[in-house]
């Protein structure tokens, strides 16, 4: 009776108790299918996003790569400007340097008495200013006497 209860247990011999193991054999590996299924699916989901998710980043990438060039074009172009700007402050600065000291030599061959205010330094020195730089503007008869 020994052997029939082996036999019975290890589900070979066709017996109801066989039937039950089987079926729970074979719902188990639906399941496992099932479940390997849907975590290849969940996989591929994932795999999409990242895939996305670098497209997105590549572009963003690309777009900021082409405000950082404009940035620095506009950065050359500022800084040849202020070259230019300074360039221009000194020979101002120069030219009424020497207009000041024209107007020393006449008053001193002339003796008249002229009244010349003293150049601030910001003038001679602008680029060394500890504020910003005054503004000035230029009309077309500014010059003429």
């Amino acid at each position: 009776m020994d052997v029939k209860k082996q036999a019975a247990s290890s589900g070979s011999d066709g017996s109801p108790l066989s039937g039950v193991i089987d079926e729970k054999k074979r719902k188990r590996m639906l399941s496992n299918r099932e479940s390997a299924r849907r975590s290849r699916i969940k996989k591929q989901k994932q795999m999409d996003d990242l895939i996305g998710q670098v497209s997105q980043l590549r572009s963003e990438n690309d777009q900021m790569m082409q405000k950082i060039a404009a940035t620095e074009q506009s950065y050359m172009y500022v800084a040849a400007e202020r070259d230019v700007l300074q360039a221009e402050a000194m020979a101002l600065s120069n030219r009424l340097q020497s207009l000041n000291e024209f107007i020393f030599m006449a008053e001193e061959v002339h003796e008249l008495a002229v009244d010349i205010p003293e150049i601030p330094e910001s003038f001679v020195e602008p680029w060394q200013l500890p504020c910003q730089a005054p503004q000035f503007t230029a009309s077309a008869n500014m010059f003429h006497c």
